[in-house]
């Protein structure tokens, strides 16, 4: 008889005979719950290697126990479980009551899937020069109408303004179409809204800017939490060297021919500028000139070289996307080749999209001065100077009433 089925097994187990096939510590569990078989848990006989459980299992059928083999019926070790089965056919067979087996309930018929709620579209504005946009986000009520949630977030402050209410499906597809229609707005899957949302919840947390009303709730309502961790970027490509050097080109664009550096920085420039300007040398003008695009070249390092770098990398990131969805892919090329390589630190060559975001400031300084210089003059027909336009109104709203940055 070998020495590792359950009988030969318990009989060394309960004459103390050394068994060094198995480990000792299991040897010596196996003897303790083969003195004691009525107290022996499933959990202690299954952590037993498989010939040691037989042999537990093993005496708790000459004992006339059934309560370890009920148990082990419906192990997870299947060779276990067989055993067991068959220790509660011998008990039955000496008259030992053995509860029966449970038997599986009947399977319910597959119920038919709820209809997934209707996914409609999102809207989302251009990225102004203080790292502000829109977002219009909508989800349809289950008694009819829908939630809208009108949205400004800062990508330095998040979510600053939120508005939530009920409109009716027309309303709701005529605040949509004027909002397109009015510009400077892109059509855009419901959870890539969300997920904008959430990233500009996240910025809330980091700036220890407060949540609006009703934040969470929208949050909750779109199925999104505020994202944690700033948005990473992917590491530039080979090409990315090339776009760095065209990076002036979206300052062509309309929507960021109004950018401008930080109010700081402008200041910190026009103090180098004046210093350039004032300066005890006696400089030539192609002198002056390179000295003011040497003071844009180092305020705008020492900024980039700070804060600004990531915060104009997701920036540059977004109107990417902005750019390409409103068919201008080679600038979304640039855009993206420019927010990769300001991500991750890359400086040589030095971004033209950055200086030229400088050297707008020069540009406004010297129209200013050309305006100023015009106004003084006294005009041909009479001895006053032109009375200046009003400056036009910088708030955009559609006429449904959507506040755009």
């Amino acid at each position: 008889m070998s020495s590792t089925e359950p009988r030969p097994l318990l009989d060394a187990l309960r004459a103390g005979t050394p068994l060094p096939t198995f480990p000792a510590g299991a040897v010596e569990a196996a003897r303790s719950l083969a003195r004691d078989v009525g107290s022996a848990t499933a959990a202690a006989v299954e952590a037993l290697p498989e010939p040691l459980a037989a042999a537990v299992l093993e005496a708790a059928v000459l004992e006339g126990q059934p309560a370890l083999a009920e148990a082990l019926s419906a192990s997870s070790v299947k060779p276990l479980a067989k055993a067991a089965k068959k220790a509660l056919y011998r008990l039955r067979s000496r008259g030992v009551a053995v509860a029966e087996a449970p038997r599986p309930a009947p399977a319910e018929p597959p119920r038919a899937a709820a209809p997934a709620p209707e996914a409609l579209p999102a809207m989302a504005s251009t990225i102004t020069s203080a790292g502000e946009r829109a977002l219009v986000l909508a989800r349809v009520l289950r008694g009819g109408g829908v939630e809208v949630v009108q949205a400004v977030v800062s990508d330095v402050l998040g979510v600053v303004e939120l508005r939530v209410g009920d409109k009716s499906r027309g309303n709701w597809r005529r605040l949509l179409k004027e909002g397109l229609a009015h510009g400077g707005t892109m059509e855009l899957p419901m959870h890539e809204a969300a997920t904008l949302l959430a990233e500009a919840a996240g910025t809330n947390l980091r700036s220890h800017t407060p949540f609006p009303p009703d934040l969470e709730v929208a949050l909750r309502h779109f199925g999104v939490q505020p994202q944690l961790e700033p948005t990473a970027l992917p590491p530039p490509e080979p090409e990315d060297v090339r776009r760095a050097l065209e990076g002036d080109v979206l300052h062509e664009t309309p929507e960021m021919a109004t950018w401008l550096p930080p109010e700081p920085e402008v200041k910190r420039l026009l103090q180098k500028m004046d210093e350039v300007m004032h300066s005890p040398l006696a400089l030539s003008d192609v002198q002056r000139q390179e000295q003011l695009q040497a003071a844009v070249r180092a305020v705008a390092r020492d900024f980039f070289a700070s804060e600004g770098r990531q915060r104009y990398a997701l920036r540059l990131w977004r109107m990417a996307d902005y750019l390409e969805r409103t068919g201008r892919p080679r600038e979304a090329d640039v855009a993206r080749g420019e927010a990769r390589r300001l991500h991750h630190g890359l400086d040589e060559p030095f971004s033209r999209f950055v200086e030229r975001l400088f050297e707008k400031v020069l540009a406004l300084v010297a129209a200013a001065g050309a305006r100023a210089g015009a106004q003084a003059a006294p005009a041909p027909d009479s001895g006053e100077a032109p009375a200046s336009a009003p400056a036009p109104s910088q708030e955009r709203r559609s006429p449904g009433g959507l506040i755009l940055p």
